[in-house]
């Protein structure tokens, strides 16, 4: 195996924003670790990727368990090669006040949002260090920098997902380790979008058409924007760039 090969591993790369990202790195010449939940829609995605003469790899895993989340990790080397990359995209999310949000939902949201990211980067941090280098992109969000109502619980988990980012970032800069997060406003044609769509409903929030006349470039994003910024602060132009989020909202949120 070529031990030159850059390796990346995508949680949630089964659709929308993952899958773009999955896309765009193995363009960039990334062997890829397709992670998701759903092992059919990983291997739907594997199978794009081969199909562009790229190396990839399908591995079902819900990355807010630990011992699958390590699993995954130690898959992911015996198939491919140590990890270069590690992007933590998988999340869910739910709606509702937070006066009565529903205790399951609100620690199921952290399970997957949090848990997720803190031990996917337990799982792949031993080796970066040994090899004094390695890059972690956690994927946020807008909601994460502003609370908004009926994203109450959403919102918190995000804001974890920073803070966990900047935390990580100082620890581990000095061993050559650089940990980032992105942070996607209203991104159009995701899963996640659709469902936010429809539990909306209930809460009287607007559809997307009409969320995009209050951004000021006039549209939603697409998946493939999120992925061109996780490109970007995988990449040596990114080199000076440690425990940042980066917002990626069309004008949406600037802070």
């Amino acid at each position: 195996m070529n031990s030159d090969k850059k390796v990346a591993i995508v949680t949630g790369a089964g659709a929308g924003i993952g899958r773009a990202i999955a896309l765009k790195l193995a363009s960039e010449g990334y062997a890829v670790a397709i992670v998701d939940v759903e092992e059919e829609r990983a291997h739907r995605v594997t199978q794009e990727i081969r199909e562009c003469n790229a190396q990839a790899e399908a591995i079902a895993c819900d990355v807010g368990k630990k011992t699958e989340a390590f699993r995954m990790v130690q898959e992911t080397v015996r198939l491919l090669g140590e990890v270069e990359l590690l992007v933590n995209n998988a999340g869910i999310v739910r709606l509702g006040p937070l006066a009565d949000f529903p205790e399951d939902l609100w620690r199921e949201l952290f399970r997957v949002n949090v848990d997720g990211v803190f031990f996917c980067c337990q799982a792949v941090l031993p080796s970066m260090v040994d090899r004094n280098r390695g890059n972690i992109v956690n994927i946020a969000s807008w909601n994460g920098k502003l609370g908004a109502p009926n994203f109450g619980a959403y919102s918190a988990t995000k804001a974890a997902v920073i803070s966990l980012t900047q935390s990580l970032a100082r620890e581990v800069a000095s061993v050559g380790i650089r940990v980032n997060a992105v942070c996607p406003g209203i991104i159009g044609d995701t899963p996640m979008r659709e469902q936010v769509q429809q539990e909306g409903k209930a809460y009287g929030l607007p559809p997307a058409e009409q969320r995009a006349k209050t951004i000021p470039m006039g549209r939603l994003g697409r998946p493939e924007e999120i992925a061109n910024a996780v490109v970007f602060l995988a990449s040596d132009k990114a080199s000076y760039m440690t425990g940042q989020a980066i917002n990626v909202t069309g004008g949406l949120w600037l802070h």
